[in-house]
């Protein structure tokens, strides 16, 4: 791989509930400029449309900026750390981040988005539908936005993955002057996720974005969980 092309899909429009998002984004990709897809494009999706599509949108207090709180700690397996306002938390998915992942941008005032329930089963039903649609394989990763520890500012990070690697293990290859790699793994998922969100941006309303030119041996069956370090591990826990 020596070049990627990496494009936002326009005009998918507000999602709303109970929509189906598989049939809304294969319309937007069946042609120019979106499209038409090929085998081994990647899709990213936003967390934000899939949890929209999927209705996880709970009422909260508009009035008050706090009124989501409840919600994050109902939404974690464990709280990590505290500070003011700020819970870092793990949710049942194994991610640790802020809120459990609950957003309340770019969604309609007296509401919180929560994440999917199975965010790889989002990832596999859009794949399959696109397949069965449009007759190309592609792969999907849904993408939300993390912040990370010792490090400033947000990046999007895969928290859902079908069809193509979360991690790719270079241990045991060699590097460039032939010596054998230890311990290389290299988070394919999340670097995609990250490069798309250069060009859906977090105010533009591009919530899909089309990657194409991904190593083909990237594309297998996959899971998130192949990138959620193990507590055992884990040495900051």
């Amino acid at each position: 791989m020596s070049r990627l092309a990496i494009w936002g899909v326009q005009g998918i429009g507000e999602v709303t509930p109970q929509d189906h998002l598989g049939k809304i984004i294969a319309d937007a990709c069946r042609q120019e400029p979106n499209g038409p897809l090929q085998d081994n494009d990647v899709l990213v999706v936003t967390q934000k449309i899939v949890s929209k599509a999927e209705g996880r949108l709970v009422p909260i207090d508009a009035n008050d900026p706090l009124s989501h709180k409840q919600l994050v700690e109902q939404e974690a397996v464990r709280i990590v750390r505290r500070r003011g306002d700020l819970i870092i938390t793990e949710t049942k998915h194994g991610f640790v981040c802020a809120n459990s992942g609950i957003d309340l941008s770019n969604i309609e005032r007296g509401y919180a988005a929560l994440l999917p329930l199975d965010s790889d089963k989002s990832a596999r039903r859009i794949r399959d539908f696109i397949r069965a649609t449009l007759g190309v394989s592609v792969g999907v990763i849904v993408s939300d936005t993390f912040g990370r520890p010792w490090r400033q500012g947000l990046t999007d990070v895969a928290i859902g993955i079908a069809g193509i690697a979360g991690v790719v293990d270079l241990r045991g290859t060699p590097d460039s002057l032939g010596r054998i790699m230890q311990v290389t793994e290299v988070a394919v998922a999340d670097e995609l996720a990250s490069a798309a969100e250069l060009v859906m941006g977090k105010t533009s309303g591009v919530p899909v974005a089309v990657i194409r030119g991904v190593e083909e041996a990237w594309f297998r069956d996959s899971s998130i969980s192949e990138l959620v370090r193990p507590p055992q591990e884990d040495l900051f826990r």
